[in-house]
């Protein structure tokens, strides 16, 4: 379904994120997710305190949605009244494993609404006399339906505003719920997840585990975001969101076993829905620390590309390139005395004629510089990854008959650990972290190589280039 037309409420605040550069006077925007520029009128610039806008005369509720749905502003929680946690309802898939589903319902606390479905468990009865003695209501499907199906069980049994899925590896930490319900103040959010931090357990600790709290597949930051396709923060995971019921229909899709949480939110998002990712609530997961179970868990993620693309056509490609982007790559791939010239003449040009488009700027050419750049910047980082990434295979091959092909491979393997090194800051010597990280994006890679020839389809591995965005 449709999210309501209702308005944001007077005092909604939203506060210019880091992304922002504010220029002329504060009449230019230029940032947001992807990066672009908008032009502000005199009456939308006297709105503004400083970097806050507020939901307060004509037009401004307008314009705090246009800044929330292009990632340029976040709402300052703290102006969010509080929600009701009594209108709750927890929905908690599981299958096997009652010590951590005894760890998740302790964390939930006493005297909360809670559903406990049982994916067809071996052995289902441990499961529920923990949930009876929790005093949460325990369902047993009768065959197993994977974690799409196992939440829909449960939220078809929900009559609460709304509800938490919280799988059972996952611990709740105090307040997360509160401050994520703060968001639906805003009618249109349909869902909000918190940052997914790794549970610290004594007994658990190698260097697989220091590498996945320091880059978790789950771990999306310490930004708050709109969550939406080709934004910075894309996807959420549903390992543990607060959503309202009212949007989710029928829920999740079911026969999805692996992707099922980017299909949700991706057709949220296509509704007219807005998602939201609150890093302010932190929950905390058992990550896999054993290598085996790891790498299969990574490549298994990869095995959804396929279903995704044939789902949201566009939205899976693993690089989004201008055409003037690719013969910056191009470029710089060929490795000659004339690369880095021709490269940087391409990109000459490119701001020239977006800095055309830019004419109500005071400083159109400027901004067209750093578009650029920007633009640049994305590109490479996007090539490194197909390269170590989503196209291995190909690299690997070409690196065999190719020195050109090596060279890139193995400077684009490098850079990326070192950059990430120093981004993430694990608590891991970089040596082993860059196995690990280098060990990540094969074993994704390979996943999603699998699910293409299973599915007869390239399209989870064709990159996106388009002339106009």
């Amino acid at each position: 379904m449709k999210p309501p037309a209702a308005l944001l409420p007077p005092g909604f605040t939203v506060e210019l994120n880091r992304t922002v550069t504010v220029r002329d006077q504060g009449r230019s925007l230029v940032g947001g997710s992807p990066t672009r520029a908008i032009y502000l009128s005199r009456a939308a610039v006297r709105m503004f305190a400083g970097r806050l806008l507020a939901v307060d005369r004509a037009g401004s509720g307008a314009l705090v949605d246009k800044l929330l749905e292009i990632g340029m502003a976040d709402p300052v929680l703290d102006t969010l009244p509080a929600a009701d946690e009594s209108d709750v309802t927890y929905v908690i898939p599981t299958y096997g494993r009652p010590e951590s589903l005894d760890r998740l319902l302790t964390s939930i606390g006493p005297r909360k609404s809670v559903i406990v479905v049982d994916d067809a468990s071996p052995d289902p009865s441990d499961a529920k006399r923990i949930a009876a003695a929790a005093g949460a209501r325990f369902i047993a499907l009768p065959e197993n339906l994977g974690p799409a199906g196992a939440r829909n069980a449960g939220l078809r049994l929900v009559h609460t505003t709304y509800v938490v899925f919280v799988d059972n590896d996952m611990v709740v930490t105090d307040g997360a719920v509160a401050i994520l319900l703060r968001h639906f103040v805003d009618p249109r959010v349909a869902l909000v997840a918190p940052r997914v931090i790794g549970l610290q357990l004594s007994t658990r600790v190698n260097w697989i585990s220091r590498y996945e709290d320091a880059r978790s597949s789950l771990d999306l930051g310490p930004t708050p975001a709109t969550v939406r396709p080709r934004a910075r923060v894309s996807w959420v995971s549903t390992a543990f969101v607060v959503a309202r019921v009212e949007a989710l229909g029928a829920g999740f899709s079911d026969g999805m076993r692996v992707g099922e949480d980017v299909d949700l939110v991706w057709t949220l998002v296509e509704q007219g829905w807005r998602v939201r990712y609150e890093p302010a609530a932190t929950s905390a997961h058992e990550h896999r620390v054993t290598f085996p179970d790891w790498a299969k868990r990574k490549a298994f993620y990869g095995t959804g590309g396929h279903a995704l693309a044939l789902r949201h056509p566009g939205n899976i490609a693993p690089a989004i390139l201008a055409p003037w982007s690719v013969g910056v790559i191009v470029a710089l791939l060929a490795q000659r005395a004339w690369s880095v010239p021709l490269a940087l003449g391409i990109s000459a040009v490119a701001a020239v004629r977006i800095s055309r488009k830019l004419s109500r700027h005071e400083h159109p050419l400027r901004i067209g510089i750093k578009l650029t750049a920007t633009g640049v910047a994305a590109s490479v980082s996007q090539t490194m990854a197909l390269l170590t990434r989503h196209w291995w295979p190909i690299a690997v091959l070409g690196s065999i008959i190719s020195r050109r092909v090596r060279r890139a491979t193995i400077a684009a393997a490098i850079l990326d650990v070192v950059l990430d090194y120093r981004r993430t800051r694990p608590q891991l010597d970089i040596v082993r972290f860059g196995i690990a990280r280098r060990a990540d994006d094969l074993a994704y890679g390979a996943g999603l190589w699998l699910g293409a020839l299973r599915g007869h389809s390239t399209a989870a591995l064709r990159p996106d280039i388009r002339g106009r965005r």
